[in-house]
């Protein structure tokens, strides 16, 4: 199953140094039944992609609790075996921030990433993600122009990089 993994750049270095990403349980988002049902589709690439921008919207909350890193969000993509992934079937019904949610039991070698998806390195985009990491607490809480800024993060998309890449996105 592939799931995605949200991160910092921070962990994403700490992952780098170490190898894995952990420890367990971890906190994904995959393409669940949940997901598959809310998104009503069945095009598997529009369904990933769902996946990943929940992921990419966890890692902004990631963000707003880490002061010291990057302002770039930070996205893992991983297959893992199906035994490793625990669905929260029951809180994606009750909870719309967590579909495609899944808790991973084991740590992840980082060496089997299919796939980094980070924000660009670029002044309009990092104060993007900034102001939203600042506002997700409130949009969370229902404030409606915290919410406006917040999607405006979601405007730049998640650009892809090869896990071999990973140490020139730690420069």
């Amino acid at each position: 199953m592939r799931v995605y993994v949200p991160t910092t750049l921070n962990a994403l270095a700490q992952a780098h140094g170490t190898g894995s990403l952990g420890p367990a349980p971890l906190r994904a988002y995959a393409v669940t039944p949940a997901l598959r049902e809310w998104y009503l589709s069945d095009d598997i690439e529009e369904l990933e992609y769902a996946a990943l921008v929940r992921a990419a919207q966890s890692s902004l909350r990631l963000l707003a609790d880490d002061a010291a890193a990057p302002r770039r969000r930070v996205v893992v993509a991983v297959d893992v075996p199906d035994h490793a992934v625990e669905l929260h079937s029951g809180a994606e019904h009750s909870d719309p921030a967590a579909l495609g949610a899944v808790v991973l039991s084991e740590p992840l070698a980082l060496a089997k990433a299919a796939a980094v998806h980070a924000d660009a390195d670029d002044t309009e985009v990092r104060e993007d993600v900034a102001a939203a990491a600042a506002a997700v607490a409130a949009a969370d809480g229902g404030d409606e122009d915290a919410r406006f800024v917040v999607d405006g993060a979601e405007d730049h998309e998640l650009l892809w990089f090869a896990s071999q890449e990973i140490p020139g996105l730690l420069d």
